[in-house]
């Protein structure tokens, strides 16, 4: 199957492309219903030959170009104009292979949208597809986008998603006129993956139109609150909640992409004494911490018990013996572990537990994950040896 891609080097159009291009090079395998040959990409700079012949060859067309911050109002003509050049050349081919449109929800031409030239050409692109469809045969899938946001996308343009990500990982100002302004908001991952639900001739139908699975509403005022979270992580290490398929996983995304190269690296605090290091790495606001524990060779750690709070001890490095004793009672659980073969082991609530390392020349390596936070105010942590 030979793909066409107009807009290729947009924002939606360079995303689509490169997801493409891994299942044209095997790099993946979800979708073996897809065969790839060649990918044709026509963008600003491309000619009118090389259009010609990419709509000779294509076996399927996205349409992904289009004028929407122009100069003069005049522009958005081009949101047609630029369809009907390639429908023109597709038929001068004889190639009636399927088209996919992204239109807009401007193009309902209601509400705040009456009235906005934007939205008059796209639902003029709409119409001219449409006729495209009934005179060819072809098959047309126009899709109405809301707002895109996610990787790669240009901030300062037309979104104010990349906007603000650009902005507050930058620690540049935002500015927000009404807070309480609502968005409905495509990932670009979600649009991906419809787009190739097109391709195997699976699109999601809304009538005449197409549709996706999945969008978001979300104010701006609540887009501003995640991101000064996810800013704020580098200090707390809180990672927000952020579940699976929400809009905040896939903000949180979004923003590390626009993360300028010294925020990448987040300098962590170890805490030091003669026995070892303790070093906190991750904390969540509903799933506990995550740590590193180093002790120095032939060291005892731990000897405390809690109430409540327990943990997973697992060695990533050395060998070590981890001992663990019901309070009250008199026998001792003990698990030899070794970075060589991984295992978490539970310490229990209850009892008094410790991790020995039984190297004499090396460092022990454990990764600690507790079921809460810290907290100095109520440790739940109370020292008896083992």
């Amino acid at each position: 199957m030979n793909i066409l891609v107009t807009g290729a080097k947009g924002f939606a159009g360079r995303n689509l492309v490169t997801n493409l291009c891994t299942l044209r090079d095997g790099k993946n395998r979800t979708r073996p219903a897809i065969t790839i040959g060649e990918i044709y990409e026509y963008d600003i700079d491309s000619t009118t030959d090389e259009l010609r012949e990419y709509c000779s060859k294509a076996d399927f067309v996205f349409h992904l170009a289009g004028v929407n911050r122009p100069k003069d109002v005049s522009e958005f003509a081009g949101n047609y104009g630029i369809l009907g050049t390639v429908l023109e050349a597709l038929k001068s081919a004889k190639n009636s292979c399927p088209v996919m449109l992204s239109s807009s929800v401007q193009a309902t031409l209601e509400g705040r949208f009456a009235g906005s030239e934007y939205g008059k050409s796209k639902l003029s692109a709409e119409n001219v597809l449409f006729d495209y469809a009934k005179e060819t045969g072809a098959k047309a899938l126009v899709y109405r986008l809301p707002n895109l946001f996610g990787k790669w996308c240009r901030p300062n343009y037309n979104s104010a998603v990349a906007t603000f990500c650009n902005n507050i990982a930058k620690d540049l100002p935002i500015t927000v006129n009404d807070p309480s302004v609502e968005l409905e908001l495509l990932y670009i991952d979600d649009f991906v993956e419809e787009m190739l639900n097109a391709l195997e001739g699976k699109e999601t139908k809304c009538g005449d139109f197409c549709g996706f699975g999945v969008t978001h509403k979300v104010t701006l005022g609540e887009i501003v609150e995640l991101l000064e979270k996810f800013r704020a992580q580098a200090q707390t290490l809180l990672m927000p909640s952020i579940p699976d398929n929400s809009f905040a996983k896939k903000l949180y995304s979004t923003y590390l992409s626009y993360l300028p190269k010294e925020k990448i690296s987040i300098p962590l605090r170890m805490n030091s004494d003669a026995r070892g290091s303790f070093t906190e790495i991750l904390k969540t606001e509903n799933c506990g911490q995550f740590s590193v524990n180093v002790s120095n060779p032939a060291i005892t750690k731990g000897q405390h018990w809690h109430n409540t709070k327990w943990e997973f001890f697992i060695v990533v490095s050395v060998t070590a013996l981890i001992q663990q004793r019901e309070i009250g009672s008199d026998e001792v659980l003990e698990f030899r572990v070794s970075g060589d073969k991984p295992e978490a082991v539970h310490m229990l609530p209850g009892f008094t537990h410790n991790i020995i390392n039984l190297s004499e020349t090396e460092n022990l390596v454990t990764l600690m994950w507790a079921n809460e936070q810290f907290n100095p105010d109520k440790p739940d942590t109370f020292f008896e040896i083992v």
